[in-house]
């Protein structure tokens, strides 16, 4: 299982991932699932994945693959003008991807071939964007209604997004609520797991603002967890107790 978050803030955008994937309680391996291509100045954009492993890395391999050798039908994702064609591009890779996998294309498979995608950032010239983009190709964009995104073990991290986030707030406001959205996802679902990798962006740097993976041992991680785990006591004891 996974779970990824992508956040629209005033100030630019925030991602978290997890990297853990499993096959059973005994087959557990840890895999990236956040990848950026990023050239300052110009452009930077994040990918964050969920879904079937073998298609969300066939999708980042041919991504990268055509950095390096664009064709006239798929241009690089380093050559799109904007972030709304990046958009296009991606939905259009990953359909091609599920399509050359499908049923009778090859051996069967236990899962399906599908995955989908948050992808998020800023070309030269545009404002930022982040998009969650749907096994079909198709994408939908936040807005000031929907400003973050969720993907994979969504529903356990998603209560306390909807009510601490606010538009204004700084990155290291949102960088909190994010240890705490997946902090309670990692209490309650064992598929979703450590390390945790993390990107900041900030809106017309045009560049990557801070990048980093978060370990089992990692110092602030863990005492948000431990306080967060506190105050809830402390705030389920001071409500009113039910009258019998």
């Amino acid at each position: 299982m996974t779970y990824c978050v992508g956040l629209r803030l005033d100030k630019g955008l925030v991602f978290m991932s997890d990297t853990r994937t499993n096959a059973g309680v005994d087959n557990i391996s840890k895999y990236r699932k956040m990848f950026t291509w990023s050239k300052p100045g110009d452009r930077t954009i994040v990918i964050m994945t969920a879904g079937n492993l073998a298609t969300t890395q066939t999708l980042i391999s041919l991504l990268e693959e055509r950095t390096k050798a664009p064709e006239d039908r798929n241009p690089s994702i380093y050559e799109v003008p904007s972030m709304f064609e990046a958009a296009r591009l991606v939905g259009k890779t990953l359909r091609e991807v599920i399509k050359e996998s499908a049923p009778g294309q090859g051996p069967a498979a236990e899962s399906r071939f599908t995955a989908t995608i948050i992808m998020g950032g800023q070309i030269a010239g545009s404002e930022p964007r982040l998009f969650m983009i749907y096994p079909e190709g198709n994408f939908v964009e936040a807005s000031d209604e929907t400003p973050f995104f969720q993907i994979g073990e969504t529903k356990y991290g998603r209560p306390i997004l909807v009510r601490a986030y606010e538009p204004e707030m700084s990155f290291e406001a949102a960088v909190k609520l994010m240890m705490v959205s997946f902090d309670s996802t990692l209490k309650a679902n064992l598929s979703v797991g450590l390390p945790l990798d993390l990107l900041l962006y900030e809106t017309d740097s045009l560049d990557i603002k801070s990048e980093r993976r978060i370990e089992e041992d990692d110092e602030y991680f863990n005492l948000i967890s431990d306080n967060w785990g506190e105050a809830l006591k402390f705030a389920f004891a001071s409500l009113p107790d039910y009258k019998i």
